[in-house]
């Protein structure tokens, strides 16, 4: 079998444990499936993320511990296309998981089933071709350059039988809004004031606005630049090359990487280290906004085959948070923050990549500075968007359940709190279920900066 990830981290996975069980296909990809011990931790019910779509069906198949007995058996198969071909079953429980990496931090073996599921995904469209929806996810980035797509998102949402037309067609949700992109997305500035470097490299950061932020979120954006210069860095904004499509942001690939379009994700985290190279090699640090593009390139792009540039943008990328953080504890960001009157009560609702990473702690750290701010983090699982999977027809029911497990109810119980949250997914699942739109933490912080006066 021809892999398209690198899984030589888990060359000698499985050595010597009577429990592992490799199967004979797949070499090191059928090592990362068997770390797996079968203990069932996966499905525990209670705090925590792992595992959403067991949760709310109770079908031990729906677990990290069932797909991996699945695959298991897929990959043991005397013919090795019953892998390439799977099972309805084996078909069912992969398309059910949200790759939210709730496994990668719970499990006691840290089964990755968010990368399993990535290098599966692929083998799938390798032979069986890529559907036009699946096509459509993956180039989102490309897409959302045209002009036209806000135009058409209107009339998309405002008119139920465009929806419904939608629907049978691509098998887009015609139950679900989708979101808009704003009508002037972020802008770079001048590129005049990234040319010179001004003061100790510690002082420096870069600024990746991902996709998604810069079309429909830019004053998240605006608000970590307005955070970071009152902070006393210098901030260079991550910028596309000028020979390598200059009107369009830069991407981290996630949509390709989660549609199984490697080689199209290659490319874009190909791009990306291109630009981001001469920020690298003069030491700077590279803030992001968004957690499921920060931990691509910290995570997947380690398994693309990119090399040392890879490795040496993963050292150096950290989410907004949980840089301040590390400043603060370096003594190099004192600035400290004011209280927020017209704010009584905020609930903060986490990424599960920001779960998966520890960063929730650094949230929280930050938002404990903000005096008499009263917050309280909803301990819930996957919101139930992850990506593009809460607006499939298909699945939306499935998300639906996964929201009301504990996000929506904390939600309903508390109208008037301010609400936090971090992911674009998570806000537009939030928004979707009829409350009221999140702020990103960038924002209430800056809403805390001292007053200039």
């Amino acid at each position: 079998m021809k892999l398209f990830l690198d899984w030589s981290s888990y060359e000698n996975a499985g050595m010597g444990d009577a429990y592992a069980d490799i199967p004979k296909h797949g070499a090191d990809y059928a090592k990362a499936v068997a770390v797996c011990i079968g203990s069932k931790q996966c499905e525990q019910i209670g705090k925590g993320v792992m595992c959403p779509s067991y949760r709310i069906s109770g079908n031990p198949v729906l677990s990290p511990g069932g797909r991996v007995k699945l695959l298991k058996s897929a990959l043991n198969a005397d013919d090795e296309q019953a892998f390439l071909n799977p099972s309805p079953a084996l078909e069912e429980a992969m398309a059910l998981c949200v790759s939210c990496k709730g496994c990668r931090r719970e499990c006691e073996n840290e089964v990755d089933m968010a990368l399993i599921k990535a290098e599966f995904l692929t083998q799938q469209v390798a032979q069986h071709g890529l559907s036009l929806r699946r096509r459509l996810w993956g180039e989102l980035p490309k897409i959302l350059c045209w002009p036209i797509v806000r135009p058409l998102l209107l009339v998309r949402n405002r008119l139920g039988w465009v929806a419904r037309l939608m629907e049978a067609g691509l098998g887009i949700s015609a139950k679900v809004r989708l979101p808009l992109p704003v009508r002037q997305p972020f802008r770079y500035g001048s590129t005049a004031k990234d040319a010179v470097s001004v003061g100790p490299v510690d002082k420096q950061v870069v600024l990746f606005v991902d996709t998604f932020n810069h079309y429909f979120n830019p004053a998240a954006a605006e608000a970590a630049q307005t955070l970071l210069k009152a902070g006393g860095y210098q901030v260079y904004i991550a910028r596309p090359l000028a020979d390598d499509e200059p009107q369009r942001p830069l991407c981290c690939g996630r949509t390709y990487f989660s549609n199984g379009r490697l080689d199209k994700a290659r490319h874009e985290a190909q791009r990306l280290l291109k630009a981001l190279e001469v920020h690298v090699k003069a030491g700077r640090s590279i803030v992001g906004l968004e957690p499921s593009c920060i931990l691509s390139l910290r995570d997947e792009y380690l398994k693309l085959g990119l090399g040392e540039p890879a490795k040496k943008l993963a050292e150096k990328v950290v989410l907004l948070e949980e840089f301040i953080v590390r400043e603060q504890a370096a003594k190099r960001w004192t600035l400290a923050f004011q209280a927020l009157p017209e704010v009584s009560r905020l609930l903060l609702h986490g990424h599960c990549h920001q779960k998966a990473v520890g960063a929730i702690k650094s949230v929280r750290k930050l938002l404990k500075q903000v005096p008499g701010l009263d917050f309280e983090l909803i301990e819930s699982s996957c919101c139930g968007m992850a990506g593009n999977f809460g607006v499939e027809a298909e699945h939306v029911e499935h998300a639906q359940a996964m929201a009301e497990l504990a996000l929506f109810p904390a939600l309903r119980a508390e109208p008037d709190a301010l609400l936090v949250s971090n992911g674009f997914s998570c806000q537009q699942q939030i928004q979707n279920g009829g409350f009221s739109e999140p702020l990103h933490l960038s924002q209430v912080l800056c809403m805390a900066l001292p007053s200039q006066e």
